[in-house]
């Protein structure tokens, strides 16, 4: 290692969980706007409906898959410079993303105003604020999209972790934990990491902080995990609470790791640990207190 490697080397700093502390907190509020709504009205996002018993391996098989299927996808077309399709791929999913979660959170806001509760104000609000975020990924500079990627990782795992029912939601965290290991070491996600241009290509789906890449999807699974604590086990938030600082306990192993290796997959130390924490503090500790 050269003097100027050293010197280029990562280094972790307490700054750098900054980003996802933000996301959990802008997460947990939205949980609090959709707590009072009954979990029976939300929008179905897994295959097998949750009476069958079979639903949490084939709902958490059935993620990795998908996941599986769009990493190799970006990976192929990065690899082909097809620019003008990734680009298009990307707009399609984010502006669908936006566009769903306003519809979500603002139809549970608007439930606070009577006078305003109306389907023509809910659909302009959603529109209106699906082009701003719009703009502020493709259009607007680093920071505006790096609020912008935080602030849509808390909201999508939250509406994920209020739809999904805990176990499915377990066995889907646990295998994409696995999968991540996987996808950084020999799978896609590593070869894109690894590419000269491969992140740059993917702004909207991964953002940058100081010396770091950071995909949407780890943003989007620690929020589902904290979101899963926080509805199942209503009316005490303790063990989301907990789950939390698992997250940030294994972010910060992670971060150290990432300072040796120079890539570490995001999921598992804080998908593991804040799993454990949540789990055991609402199956075993809340019962005995």
């Amino acid at each position: 290692m050269t003097e100027q490697d050293k010197l280029d080397k990562f280094r972790f700093q307490i700054v750098y969980l900054a980003p996802i502390l933000a996301s959990l907190v802008f997460g947990l509020g939205c949980a609090y706007l959709l707590m009072p709504q009954p979990q029976s009205t939300a929008i179905p996002v897994t295959p097998i409906p949750n009476n069958t018993p079979a639903a949490p391996l084939g709902n958490a098989l059935y993620f990795v898959i998908i996941v599986a299927i769009s990493a190799t996808l970006f990976y192929l077309l990065i690899k082909r410079r097809s620019k003008r399709i990734i680009k298009g791929l990307i707009v399609v999913a984010m502006t669908t993303a936006s566009l769903l979660l306003s519809l979500v959170y603002l139809n549970a806001i608007l439930n606070y105003f009577p006078s305003l509760d109306t389907l023509l104000i809910l659909i302009l609000l959603s529109v209106a604020i699906t082009v701003l975020f719009d703009f502020a990924i493709f259009r607007l500079g680093s920071i505006p999209r790096n609020a912008a990627v935080v602030g849509i990782g808390g909201a999508l795992g939250i509406f994920f972790g209020f739809s999904i029912p805990l176990w499915s939601a377990v066995l889907i965290l646990a295998f994409l934990g696995v999968y991540d290991v996987f996808a950084v070491y020999r799978g896609p996600v590593g070869k894109i990491a690894q590419s000269s241009a491969g992140m740059d290509q993917l702004q909207g789906l991964s953002f940058s902080f100081k010396d770091i890449e950071m995909g949407l999807g780890d943003l989007v699974f620690y929020s589902m995990l904290t979101g899963a604590m926080f509805f199942s086990f209503l009316p005490s938030i303790l063990p989301c609470l907990v789950s939390i600082v698992g997250i940030m306990a294994g972010s910060i192993i992670t971060f150290f790791m990432l300072e040796r290796k120079g890539i570490f997959p995001g999921l598992p130390f804080p998908i593991m640990l804040g799993l454990a924490g949540g789990l055991i503090t609402g199956l075993v500790i809340l019962p005995l207190i």
